[in-house]
């Protein structure tokens, strides 16, 4: 009888394993996340020790927009097995938190652990710039496009760092950079929005046609194009595409302000007037009496502020 026992001491864990190991398989077949999920945790209810379970259910939870369950997984792995994949997966849970600094943290770990790790350098820039340490973020995009130098959105990202900084030499290279490494409606559009930020109206009003030449669903362009179109007196041509604009989107006030804007400068007053109500009723619906400030999150309040200012308060007074 102790033979029999002692048998059956040896084949258990031998079998737990396979088993567990069929439900990870299993698992790694299915793509309904929930069914996954299920499955990995069959597996490591009958193997803890199995990082790979943990590893795909912290990708399954990240995916359902479970990120502190993915998190708690990932975290399992790290305390257990440390490796570059999962510092950078928790992280990417980390970040769709908004826990920017735990990001940070995470990304450099997985970059330190595997220098070639190109992604975690990347996302480790990504973090950077939105905790606005824009000079940090410059290097690490710096290394990034040495390693892979034909990826535009590097550029595009280095560039936008560098216009925070107020380098507008540097930033106007990058954009052009973008552009060589990629002719397409997201290159042109980005440096046509860099061009209007700049005042630079016509050089905006090419790269915006461009883009548009391109892809001429992008509403933003459109709103945009119409802006410089404004600002250089075209003011037919400013008034069809903020229209156009409104035809992708008939809330969008800021384009509903480029028609005020517009036909007041056209003598409109009748649609001037018309026009910033509509803006009115959408930023404010209960309140329709308005101050310059009621505009505070429009894009000619915070971008174009002193035209818009010397510009609004006539309208308010029609």
């Amino acid at each position: 009888m102790k033979r029999i026992y002692l048998v059956i001491l040896v084949f258990i864990p031998v079998l737990t394993y396979s088993q567990s190991n069929k439900f990870f398989r299993k698992a790694l077949r299915t793509v309904d996340l929930k069914e996954k999920i299920n499955l990995l945790n069959q597996a490591i209810e009958l193997d803890s020790k199995n990082l790979d379970a943990y590893f795909y259910r912290g990708i399954a939870k990240n995916d359902l927009g479970d990120y502190h369950g993915a998190i708690v997984d990932y975290s399992k792995i790290i305390v257990a097995k440390p490796d570059a994949d999962t510092y950078y997966n928790r992280g990417n849970s980390r970040y769709s938190q908004k826990d920017f600094i735990g990001a940070k943290s995470d990304y450099g770990r997985a970059y330190n652990i595997d220098s070639t790790f190109v992604d975690a350098l990347y996302s480790l820039g990504c973090v950077k710039y939105d905790l606005e340490e824009y000079e940090d973020a410059i290097k690490d995009f710096s290394k990034v496009i040495k390693l892979v130098p034909d990826q535009p959105k590097t550029y595009i990202l280095r560039a936008s760092a560098y216009k925070a900084l107020k380098q507008h030499k540097k930033a106007l290279k990058d954009y052009s950079l973008a552009i060589l490494a990629e002719p397409s409606a997201y290159t042109y559009y980005n440096r046509g929005i860099f061009y209007l930020d700049i005042n630079h109206y016509q050089k905006a009003n090419l790269d915006l046609t461009a883009a548009l030449a391109l892809n001429r669903n992008n509403t933003f362009a459109y709103f945009y194009r119409g802006a410089s179109y404004l600002f250089l007196g075209k003011n037919n041509e400013a008034i069809l595409d903020f229209s156009t604009a409104l035809k992708f989107d008939s809330t969008d006030f800021d384009a509903i302000l480029g028609l005020a804007l517009t036909h007041y400068k056209l003598g409109d007053l009748e649609k001037a007037k018309s026009n910033l109500q509509k803006a009115i009723s959408i930023l404010s619906p209960i309140e329709h009496n308005a101050s310059p400030e009621l505009f505070s999150n429009t894009y000619w309040y915070q971008n174009q502020y002193y035209y818009f200012i010397n510009n609004i308060k006539k309208l308010l007074e029609l």
